[in-house]
């Protein structure tokens, strides 16, 4: 039985994967003060706009309406997976549940799962493209559920900012450190953590330094290189994403590199000038 892959902005999914795999996303709501944006915003648009921006862009997670929409749009016969972005900083999964508790009060016959994926951007993106790639050959969806939390355990995701301004204002870092590091120009690594909350993991002098350790995390985990995937996001600094990129394969022979920016989502609480990595 055929299988749908959905997931929500939170992901900053490829558009080339979003596309091969037919994935669906449900937006995210992004408001400068009274003004929604469009759906689909453009990237190089919404960091203007934001740098422009006196107050920082608010985000909103999506009506369990939205979901239910997107569950209508799937054909007869075919099942629902949809992983949301982590539930500890985005109500994004809970609308999720309340969609399907709509859909199956309402008689429809597709099976749905959701999945809590404990991660956000790069670390999502991940999951989903693995989901993606194994739902093509698994035989239900009980076993792609499963296989999809079995990889959710095993991904890290670490970044690291060039400002801590958004993070901070949009209370996913404790304003108190990250103060800290804004005065006196240190650069902090953080991590994804395994309940899907932002922690610090260093402190370094140095956008240059801050990398170096974030590029030796990879030393962390071992890597099957026939088989492995590291995903690498950045918000509005493509030019260091590729260089990134570069550092890594020179070293690591990953077999594919997924490379996005962060959309508006993300990006309103990264800043422009983030770099992230999951593997």
């Amino acid at each position: 039985m055929p299988i749908k892959i959905i997931t929500d902005s939170g992901s900053d999914l490829p558009l080339d994967v979003v596309e091969k795999f037919d994935v669906d996303i449900v937006p995210l709501p992004v408001h400068f003060g009274h003004e929604v944006m469009p759906e689909g915003m453009d990237t190089q648009n919404f960091y203007s706009k934001m740098r422009e921006s006196k107050d920082l862009p608010k985000t909103a997670s999506p009506s369990p309406q939205v979901f239910l929409n997107k569950f209508l749009e799937v054909e007869a016969g075919t099942d629902i997976l949809v992983i949301c972005m982590s539930s500890n900083i985005s109500s994004t999964y809970h609308t999720a549940i309340l969609a399907k508790e709509m859909y199956e009060e309402e008689g429809h016959q597709n099976a749905i799962e959701i999945i809590d994926s404990r991660n956000f951007s790069g670390g999502l993106a991940l999951i989903v493209y693995m989901a993606a790639k194994w739902s093509l050959t698994c035989s239900s969806l009980k076993e792609l559920k499963q296989m999809v939390l079995n990889k959710i355990k095993s991904v890290n995701a670490y970044f690291t900012l060039t400002t801590l301004e958004n993070v901070i204002k949009g209370g996913r870092l404790k304003r108190l450190p990250g103060a800290v590091a804004s005065v006196l120009n240190i650069k902090l690594l953080l991590k994804i953590s395994a309940e899907g909350t932002v922690e610090v993991v260093e402190k370094t002098r140095g956008t240059s330094k801050a990398i170096n350790h974030l590029l030796a995390k990879l030393e962390d985990k071992e890597h099957d290189y026939e088989k492995a995937i590291v995903a690498i996001v950045h918000s509005n600094c493509e030019q260091l994403a590729l260089q990134i990129k570069k550092l890594i394969l020179d070293k690591y022979p990953f077999k594919e590199v997924l490379l996005s920016c962060m959309g508006p989502v993300m990006g309103t609480y990264a800043g422009e000038g983030g770099i992230g990595i999951a593997f």
